[in-house]
């Protein structure tokens, strides 16, 4: 993956500067003094120096994987992916420093001009992000003492600019767990946060229920309806199933409904149903 964002970076420097001909080189290599001393051409080096986890960008949270299976009855969960900051040094390299100094600016306009790298020049792993890849340039919280930088690297000082890439790494695997169909909400007043998750005796208000549940056909295959009306009698609470034949009801009391679905041909098809009820089993066949 980060050798697809060299890559990018690249990219974009050739494209957008623009390099025509190879007339510049673009290396992402150590610059040292044995590797400077072999330059035979205008050069722009971006050095990867460190990385790090972005913090700032961390969520500890799940997501739910889409495969595309209409009639499954678990739910494919994966921890989000963690945010990963890669910070480069950039430096221009020429035989005399106006030509360096020529060079940088245009770099910097460039660089400058996309604080998102460009989904279109995204090469291998990165393409279609689940984020976009966000840059910043010349940071002034990096890159803070360059002496030290150079002296390790055993070459002379020069002009150096951080650039800072956030990409998205995901190490996780998904797992399974059932569908859920039932969400029961309570609500009151609490003094035992954050210490316990309780609430106080009597300060309870009465808890709400929201369930769902799919349309479905009786044939073999058992495709989902979309766009029919479902109902639960004699409530008022009324919603139609969208592309995935889903339908979903909230704030609902507990207690014993009748569901009822208007095919587009036929008679009305009712079912009886405890809310909550046991497994949370709210699907439909007509």
């Amino acid at each position: 993956m980060i050798a697809d964002l060299d890559e990018t970076i690249k990219k974009v420097l050739i494209e957008d500067m623009p390099i025509k001909n190879g007339e510049i080189d673009v290396k992402f290599e150590q610059p040292k003094r044995e590797w400077s001393a072999k330059l035979t051409k205008p050069t722009v080096n971006i050095f990867l120096y460190d990385i790090r986890e972005n913090v700032e960008l961390r969520r500890a949270q799940y997501e739910r994987v889409l495969n595309g299976n209409r009639q499954e009855t678990v739910a494919k969960m994966k921890n989000l992916p963690r945010r990963i900051d890669c910070y480069y040094m950039l430096t221009t390299w020429a035989a005399e420093p106006e030509d360096e100094h020529r060079l940088m600016t245009r770099c910097l306009m460039t660089l400058f001009r996309h604080p998102i790298l460009p989904r279109h020049l995204l090469v291998g792993t990165l393409r279609s992000p689940r984020y976009d890849i966000q840059t910043h340039v010349a940071r002034h919280d990096k890159l803070t003492n360059p002496a030290e930088v150079w002296s390790a690297l055993d070459n002379e000082m020069r002009p150096s600019v951080s650039y800072t890439a956030t990409l998205a790494l995901d190490p996780w695997t998904e797992f399974t767990a059932p569908v859920v169909r039932t969400l029961t909400f309570r609500a009151g007043q609490t003094s035992t946060l954050p210490t316990y998750q309780q609430l106080d005796e009597g300060s309870e208000v009465p808890e709400k229920i929201y369930i769902g549940g799919i349309v479905r056909g009786k044939d073999k295959e058992k495709e989902p309806k979309p766009g029919l009306e479902v109902a639960i009698k004699g409530t008022g609470w009324f919603d139609k199933t969208d592309n995935e034949g889903r339908f979903r009801f909230g704030a609902i009391p507990a207690g014993d409904y009748t569901l009822v679905v208007w095919p587009e041909k036929g008679k009305p098809k009712e079912q009886k149903i405890s809310v909550p009820g046991e497994g949370g089993d709210y699907d439909l066949e007509i």
